[in-house]
Protein backbone atom coordinates (compact mmCIF):
# COMPACT_ATOMS: atom_id res chain seq x y z
CA UNK A 1 0.00 0.00 0.00
CA UNK A 2 1.43 3.69 -1.14
CA UNK A 3 -0.45 5.72 1.52
CA UNK A 4 -1.94 6.17 4.52
CA UNK A 5 -3.98 9.44 5.74
CA UNK A 6 -4.35 9.97 9.77
CA UNK A 7 -6.87 12.17 11.13
CA UNK A 8 -7.80 12.74 14.17
CA UNK A 9 -10.98 14.49 15.15
CA UNK A 10 -11.99 16.02 18.15
CA UNK A 11 -15.54 17.77 17.79
CA UNK A 12 -15.08 19.06 14.61
CA UNK A 13 -17.91 16.92 13.00
CA UNK A 14 -18.54 19.00 9.72
CA UNK A 15 -15.26 19.82 9.01
CA UNK A 16 -14.51 16.02 8.97
CA UNK A 17 -16.96 15.37 6.83
CA UNK A 18 -15.52 17.74 4.12
CA UNK A 19 -12.12 16.54 5.14
CA UNK A 20 -12.69 13.29 4.46
CA UNK A 21 -14.48 13.79 1.21
CA UNK A 22 -12.13 15.97 -0.26
CA UNK A 23 -9.01 12.70 1.00
CA UNK A 24 -11.41 10.33 -0.94
CA UNK A 25 -10.93 12.10 -4.16
CA UNK A 26 -7.21 12.84 -3.71
CA UNK A 27 -6.97 8.84 -3.13
CA UNK A 28 -8.99 7.56 -5.95
CA UNK A 29 -6.01 6.34 -8.05
CA UNK A 30 -3.94 5.44 -4.94
CA UNK A 31 -3.24 2.39 -3.19
CA UNK A 32 -4.08 3.92 -0.09
CA UNK A 33 -6.39 4.22 2.96
CA UNK A 34 -8.06 6.61 5.46
CA UNK A 35 -7.87 6.35 9.40
CA UNK A 36 -9.91 8.47 11.32
CA UNK A 37 -8.96 8.41 15.22
CA UNK A 38 -11.72 10.14 17.29
CA UNK A 39 -10.59 11.31 20.73
CA UNK A 40 -14.12 10.75 22.52
CA UNK A 41 -16.30 13.31 21.00
CA UNK A 42 -19.57 14.12 22.20
CA UNK A 43 -20.82 15.45 18.69
CA UNK A 44 -22.40 12.66 16.61
CA UNK A 45 -18.29 12.33 14.62
CA UNK A 46 -18.59 8.97 15.24
CA UNK A 47 -21.96 8.06 13.54
CA UNK A 48 -21.53 10.33 10.95
CA UNK A 49 -18.47 8.66 9.69
CA UNK A 50 -20.42 5.04 10.44
CA UNK A 51 -23.15 6.46 8.03
CA UNK A 52 -21.20 8.33 5.33
CA UNK A 53 -18.13 6.51 5.51
CA UNK A 54 -18.41 3.26 6.51
CA UNK A 55 -15.39 1.67 4.64
CA UNK A 56 -13.45 4.08 6.11
CA UNK A 57 -11.46 2.77 9.11
CA UNK A 58 -12.43 4.48 12.45
CA UNK A 59 -10.91 4.29 15.94
CA UNK A 60 -12.85 5.61 18.65
CA UNK A 61 -11.17 5.96 21.83
CA UNK A 62 -13.14 6.27 24.98
CA UNK A 63 -10.81 9.40 26.19
CA UNK A 64 -9.08 12.21 24.84
CA UNK A 65 -5.54 11.26 24.31
CA UNK A 66 -4.71 14.31 23.26
CA UNK A 67 -2.77 14.83 19.54
CA UNK A 68 0.19 12.96 20.47
CA UNK A 69 -1.18 10.07 21.44
CA UNK A 70 -4.51 9.97 19.44
CA UNK A 71 -1.96 9.72 16.23
CA UNK A 72 0.13 7.27 17.63
CA UNK A 73 -2.52 5.29 17.86
CA UNK A 74 -3.81 5.71 14.15
CA UNK A 75 -0.12 4.90 12.56
CA UNK A 76 0.02 1.71 14.94
CA UNK A 77 -2.69 -0.01 12.55
CA UNK A 78 -1.36 1.75 9.05
CA UNK A 79 -0.14 -0.40 6.13
CA UNK A 80 1.01 2.60 3.55
CA UNK A 81 4.71 2.63 2.66
CA UNK A 82 4.00 6.39 3.97
CA UNK A 83 2.08 8.45 6.04
CA UNK A 84 0.18 11.81 6.07
CA UNK A 85 -1.34 13.35 9.20
CA UNK A 86 -3.60 15.08 8.47
CA UNK A 87 -5.73 17.61 10.61
CA UNK A 88 -9.44 17.64 10.56
CA UNK A 89 -10.46 21.13 9.39
CA UNK A 90 -8.46 20.82 5.87
CA UNK A 91 -9.46 20.38 2.74
CA UNK A 92 -6.94 18.91 0.04
CA UNK A 93 -6.92 19.22 -3.94
CA UNK A 94 -7.33 16.15 -5.83
CA UNK A 95 -4.01 15.81 -6.67
CA UNK A 96 -2.17 16.57 -3.42
CA UNK A 97 -1.31 13.49 -2.39
CA UNK A 98 0.07 12.55 -6.18
CA UNK A 99 2.26 15.01 -6.17
CA UNK A 100 4.00 15.13 -3.19
CA UNK A 101 4.06 10.87 -3.48
CA UNK A 102 6.08 11.73 -6.93
CA UNK A 103 8.09 14.41 -5.00
CA UNK A 104 8.89 12.26 -1.74
CA UNK A 105 10.27 9.16 -4.57
CA UNK A 106 12.53 11.73 -5.71
CA UNK A 107 14.44 12.54 -2.52
CA UNK A 108 17.42 10.76 -1.21
CA UNK A 109 17.54 10.91 2.55
CA UNK A 110 13.52 12.38 3.24
CA UNK A 111 12.46 13.36 6.35
CA UNK A 112 9.07 15.05 6.98
CA UNK A 113 7.47 16.76 3.75
CA UNK A 114 4.97 19.48 4.28
CA UNK A 115 2.76 21.52 1.77
CA UNK A 116 1.73 25.15 1.50
CA UNK A 117 -1.13 26.13 3.90
CA UNK A 118 -3.93 28.57 3.72
CA UNK A 119 -6.42 29.62 5.90
CA UNK A 120 -10.38 30.07 4.67
CA UNK A 121 -9.87 33.82 3.77
CA UNK A 122 -7.06 32.61 1.37
CA UNK A 123 -4.17 33.85 3.05
CA UNK A 124 -0.90 31.78 3.73
CA UNK A 125 0.01 30.50 6.74
CA UNK A 126 3.52 30.85 8.18
CA UNK A 127 3.94 27.67 10.04
CA UNK A 128 3.90 26.15 6.96
CA UNK A 129 7.87 26.25 7.46
CA UNK A 130 9.56 27.64 10.25
CA UNK A 131 13.35 27.05 11.16
CA UNK A 132 14.28 25.57 14.68
CA UNK A 133 13.12 27.45 17.50
CA UNK A 134 16.29 28.06 19.29
CA UNK A 135 15.87 30.74 22.17
CA UNK A 136 17.04 33.62 19.88
CA UNK A 137 14.93 33.08 16.88
CA UNK A 138 11.95 32.36 19.27
CA UNK A 139 13.00 36.33 20.69
CA UNK A 140 12.39 37.32 17.32
CA UNK A 141 9.24 35.96 16.38
CA UNK A 142 7.72 36.79 19.96
CA UNK A 143 8.52 40.77 19.21
CA UNK A 144 7.67 40.58 15.47
CA UNK A 145 11.20 40.81 14.21
CA UNK A 146 10.99 38.59 11.57
CA UNK A 147 8.20 41.15 10.44
CA UNK A 148 10.67 44.22 10.29
CA UNK A 149 13.34 42.35 8.62
CA UNK A 150 12.13 39.57 6.47
CA UNK A 151 15.22 39.48 4.79
CA UNK A 152 17.56 40.01 7.25
CA UNK A 153 18.98 35.99 8.11
CA UNK A 154 19.59 37.33 12.28
CA UNK A 155 15.62 37.92 11.98
CA UNK A 156 13.66 35.83 9.64
CA UNK A 157 14.23 32.13 10.78
CA UNK A 158 11.61 31.54 12.55
CA UNK A 159 9.08 31.53 9.60
CA UNK A 160 11.68 30.13 7.41
CA UNK A 161 11.96 32.92 5.43
CA UNK A 162 14.68 31.91 3.24
CA UNK A 163 11.90 30.46 0.90
CA UNK A 164 9.32 32.79 -0.19
CA UNK A 165 5.62 30.91 -0.12
CA UNK A 166 5.81 29.86 -3.60
CA UNK A 167 9.42 27.94 -3.65
CA UNK A 168 10.16 24.79 -2.96
CA UNK A 169 13.29 23.75 -0.45
CA UNK A 170 14.91 22.22 2.64
CA UNK A 171 13.03 23.98 5.97
CA UNK A 172 13.48 22.67 9.93
CA UNK A 173 10.51 22.19 10.56
CA UNK A 174 6.68 21.20 9.92
CA UNK A 175 3.65 22.02 11.12
CA UNK A 176 1.44 19.14 12.53
CA UNK A 177 -1.37 19.98 10.29
CA UNK A 178 -0.15 18.29 7.17
CA UNK A 179 2.87 16.03 7.84
CA UNK A 180 3.95 13.30 5.10
CA UNK A 181 6.85 10.95 5.65
CA UNK A 182 7.33 7.56 5.11
CA UNK A 183 5.46 5.12 8.04
CA UNK A 184 9.04 3.35 9.09
CA UNK A 185 10.78 6.71 9.89
CA UNK A 186 7.48 7.56 12.06
CA UNK A 187 7.81 4.28 13.98
CA UNK A 188 11.68 4.32 14.16
CA UNK A 189 11.28 7.73 15.66
CA UNK A 190 8.09 5.96 18.28
CA UNK A 191 6.23 8.81 16.71
CA UNK A 192 4.94 11.93 18.52
CA UNK A 193 6.20 12.33 22.31
CA UNK A 194 3.47 11.83 24.01
CA UNK A 195 4.85 14.11 26.77
CA UNK A 196 4.31 17.17 24.33
CA UNK A 197 2.79 20.38 25.14
CA UNK A 198 0.07 21.52 22.91
CA UNK A 199 2.43 23.49 20.06
CA UNK A 200 5.78 21.48 20.52
CA UNK A 201 4.79 17.95 19.19
CA UNK A 202 5.31 18.47 15.71
CA UNK A 203 8.38 20.95 16.76
CA UNK A 204 9.83 18.04 18.43
CA UNK A 205 9.37 15.63 15.82
CA UNK A 206 10.75 17.73 12.80
CA UNK A 207 13.74 17.95 15.14
CA UNK A 208 14.30 14.41 15.80
CA UNK A 209 14.09 13.32 12.54
CA UNK A 210 16.94 16.13 11.46
CA UNK A 211 18.50 14.11 14.13
CA UNK A 212 18.26 11.09 11.87
CA UNK A 213 20.43 13.25 9.47
CA UNK A 214 17.02 13.19 7.11
CA UNK A 215 15.89 16.27 5.19
CA UNK A 216 12.85 18.01 5.72
CA UNK A 217 10.92 19.76 2.80
CA UNK A 218 8.14 22.45 2.38
CA UNK A 219 7.18 21.84 -1.24
CA UNK A 220 4.62 25.05 -2.56
CA UNK A 221 3.03 22.86 -5.63
CA UNK A 222 0.36 21.62 -3.96
CA UNK A 223 -2.10 24.01 -1.54
CA UNK A 224 -4.19 22.74 1.23
CA UNK A 225 -6.58 24.77 3.02
CA UNK A 226 -6.78 24.99 6.91
CA UNK A 227 -9.14 26.38 8.84
CA UNK A 228 -7.13 27.88 11.71
CA UNK A 229 -9.80 28.95 14.36
CA UNK A 230 -9.72 30.32 17.55
CA UNK A 231 -6.24 28.39 18.63
CA UNK A 232 -4.39 31.28 16.30
CA UNK A 233 -5.70 34.20 18.66
CA UNK A 234 -2.51 35.83 20.07
CA UNK A 235 -3.38 36.70 23.73
CA UNK A 236 -1.60 35.61 26.66
CA UNK A 237 -3.09 32.25 27.01
CA UNK A 238 -1.22 31.64 23.87
CA UNK A 239 1.94 33.12 25.06
CA UNK A 240 1.59 30.99 28.45
CA UNK A 241 1.09 27.84 25.67
CA UNK A 242 4.17 29.33 23.59
CA UNK A 243 6.69 29.29 26.80
CA UNK A 244 5.18 26.31 27.67
CA UNK A 245 5.93 24.59 24.47
CA UNK A 246 9.47 25.96 23.95
CA UNK A 247 10.71 25.32 27.74
CA UNK A 248 9.71 21.63 27.03
CA UNK A 249 11.23 21.66 23.86
CA UNK A 250 14.89 23.33 25.17
CA UNK A 251 14.60 21.37 28.55
CA UNK A 252 14.68 17.73 26.02
CA UNK A 253 17.14 18.89 22.94
CA UNK A 254 19.46 21.78 24.68
CA UNK A 255 19.83 23.12 27.72
CA UNK A 256 16.89 25.04 30.14
CA UNK A 257 17.33 29.18 28.40
CA UNK A 258 16.98 31.71 31.31
CA UNK A 259 17.37 34.26 28.39
CA UNK A 260 14.11 32.89 26.72
CA UNK A 261 12.10 32.38 29.87
CA UNK A 262 12.67 36.19 31.34
CA UNK A 263 11.80 37.41 27.37
CA UNK A 264 9.09 35.59 27.05
CA UNK A 265 7.63 36.30 30.63
CA UNK A 266 8.13 40.20 29.23
CA UNK A 267 6.21 38.73 26.46
CA UNK A 268 3.43 37.90 28.01
CA UNK A 269 3.18 41.11 30.27
CA UNK A 270 3.38 43.07 26.86
CA UNK A 271 0.39 41.19 25.71
CA UNK A 272 -1.50 41.13 28.71
CA UNK A 273 -1.43 45.14 28.80
CA UNK A 274 -2.02 45.14 25.12
CA UNK A 275 -5.23 43.13 25.64
CA UNK A 276 -6.90 45.69 28.17
CA UNK A 277 -7.01 48.08 25.24
CA UNK A 278 -7.83 46.08 22.57
CA UNK A 279 -10.67 43.97 24.12
CA UNK A 280 -12.02 41.13 22.40
CA UNK A 281 -11.14 40.60 18.75
CA UNK A 282 -14.32 41.65 16.75
CA UNK A 283 -16.39 39.17 14.34
CA UNK A 284 -16.05 40.14 10.81
CA UNK A 285 -19.21 41.88 9.91
CA UNK A 286 -22.06 39.62 7.74
CA UNK A 287 -21.75 39.70 4.03
CA UNK A 288 -23.87 42.37 2.41
CA UNK A 289 -23.69 40.54 -1.07
CA UNK A 290 -23.90 36.45 -2.12
CA UNK A 291 -22.46 34.47 -4.87
CA UNK A 292 -23.20 31.34 -5.65
CA UNK A 293 -21.36 29.31 -8.54
CA UNK A 294 -23.30 26.67 -9.15
CA UNK A 295 -25.69 24.49 -12.12
CA UNK A 296 -28.13 23.89 -9.12
CA UNK A 297 -31.10 26.40 -9.93
CA UNK A 298 -33.45 24.60 -7.45
CA UNK A 299 -30.71 25.19 -4.51
CA UNK A 300 -30.33 28.90 -5.68
CA UNK A 301 -33.70 29.35 -5.44
CA UNK A 302 -34.03 28.34 -2.39
CA UNK A 303 -30.15 29.84 -0.64
CA UNK A 304 -32.05 33.35 -0.41
CA UNK A 305 -34.32 32.51 2.50
CA UNK A 306 -31.83 30.08 4.22
CA UNK A 307 -29.39 33.20 4.48
CA UNK A 308 -31.97 36.11 4.92
CA UNK A 309 -30.42 37.81 1.76
CA UNK A 310 -30.45 38.30 -1.74
CA UNK A 311 -27.93 36.06 -4.01
CA UNK A 312 -26.49 36.21 -7.25
CA UNK A 313 -26.92 32.76 -8.95
CA UNK A 314 -23.79 32.51 -11.67
CA UNK A 315 -24.46 29.16 -13.69
CA UNK A 316 -20.94 27.39 -14.30
CA UNK A 317 -22.09 26.54 -18.00
CA UNK A 318 -22.29 30.00 -19.06
CA UNK A 319 -20.75 32.57 -16.77
CA UNK A 320 -16.58 32.58 -16.05
CA UNK A 321 -15.09 33.10 -12.07
CA UNK A 322 -13.28 36.00 -13.84
CA UNK A 323 -13.68 39.27 -12.61
CA UNK A 324 -17.23 38.33 -11.29
CA UNK A 325 -16.26 39.15 -7.66
CA UNK A 326 -16.08 43.17 -8.83
CA UNK A 327 -19.95 43.14 -8.24
CA UNK A 328 -19.40 43.25 -4.62
CA UNK A 329 -18.40 46.80 -5.66
CA UNK A 330 -16.36 47.58 -2.40
CA UNK A 331 -19.41 46.04 -0.16
CA UNK A 332 -18.93 43.07 1.95
CA UNK A 333 -19.84 40.08 0.21
CA UNK A 334 -19.54 36.06 0.06
CA UNK A 335 -18.61 33.52 -2.53
CA UNK A 336 -20.01 30.16 -2.42
CA UNK A 337 -18.60 27.39 -3.96
CA UNK A 338 -20.24 24.30 -4.69
CA UNK A 339 -18.23 21.46 -4.50
CA UNK A 340 -20.78 19.32 -6.82
CA UNK A 341 -19.73 21.28 -9.80
CA UNK A 342 -16.08 23.07 -8.77
CA UNK A 343 -13.23 20.77 -7.61
CA UNK A 344 -12.02 20.81 -4.20
CA UNK A 345 -8.66 22.37 -6.26
CA UNK A 346 -10.91 24.63 -8.02
CA UNK A 347 -12.70 25.61 -4.89
CA UNK A 348 -9.06 26.31 -3.07
CA UNK A 349 -7.23 28.38 -5.62
CA UNK A 350 -10.36 30.49 -5.68
CA UNK A 351 -10.45 31.11 -2.53
CA UNK A 352 -6.75 31.90 -2.92
CA UNK A 353 -6.40 34.02 -5.88
CA UNK A 354 -9.19 36.27 -4.47
CA UNK A 355 -8.48 36.70 -1.18
CA UNK A 356 -9.57 40.22 -0.28
CA UNK A 357 -10.60 41.82 3.16
CA UNK A 358 -14.12 42.00 1.62
CA UNK A 359 -14.63 38.86 0.39
CA UNK A 360 -15.59 35.52 2.30
CA UNK A 361 -15.88 32.19 1.39
CA UNK A 362 -18.29 28.61 1.41
CA UNK A 363 -17.58 25.47 0.34
CA UNK A 364 -20.99 23.43 -0.36
CA UNK A 365 -19.21 19.96 -0.14
CA UNK A 366 -20.69 17.17 -2.73
CA UNK A 367 -23.71 14.90 -0.49
CA UNK A 368 -23.99 16.96 1.66
CA UNK A 369 -26.60 19.22 3.26
CA UNK A 370 -24.62 22.17 4.67
CA UNK A 371 -22.18 25.17 3.55
CA UNK A 372 -19.19 25.41 5.29
CA UNK A 373 -16.28 28.11 5.66
CA UNK A 374 -14.24 30.47 8.18
CA UNK A 375 -14.89 34.27 7.94
CA UNK A 376 -11.36 34.56 9.82
CA UNK A 377 -8.56 33.38 11.09
CA UNK A 378 -9.38 33.86 14.89
CA UNK A 379 -13.04 31.97 14.43
CA UNK A 380 -13.65 28.41 14.62
CA UNK A 381 -16.02 28.84 11.07
CA UNK A 382 -19.62 28.67 10.27
CA UNK A 383 -21.96 26.14 9.24
CA UNK A 384 -25.22 26.87 7.51
CA UNK A 385 -27.72 23.30 7.23
CA UNK A 386 -29.60 23.31 4.11
CA UNK A 387 -32.80 21.26 4.90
Amino acid sequence: MQLSVIILNYNVRYFLEQCVLSVQEALSTLDAEIIVIDNNSSDDSCQMMKNKFPNVKLIENKVNFGFPKGNNIGVSQARGKYICILNPDTVVAEDTFIKILAFAERQINLGIVGCKLIDGTGKFLPESKRGVPTPWIAFTKIFGWYKIFPKTNLFNQYYAQHLNENETGKVAILVGAFMFLKRDLYLELEGFDEDCFMYADDIDLSYRVLQKQKVNYYFHETTVLHYKGESTIKDEKYMKRFQEAMNFFYQKHFRKSWFFTFFIQIGIWFFSFAKMFQGKIKAKPLAESFIFYSENKILSEKLPSILKNKVLFLDLKKEKMVNSWLVFKGKRGEIILDNHYVSFKKCIKIIETLKDKNITFKIFPKNTNFIIGSNSRNDRGQIIKIE
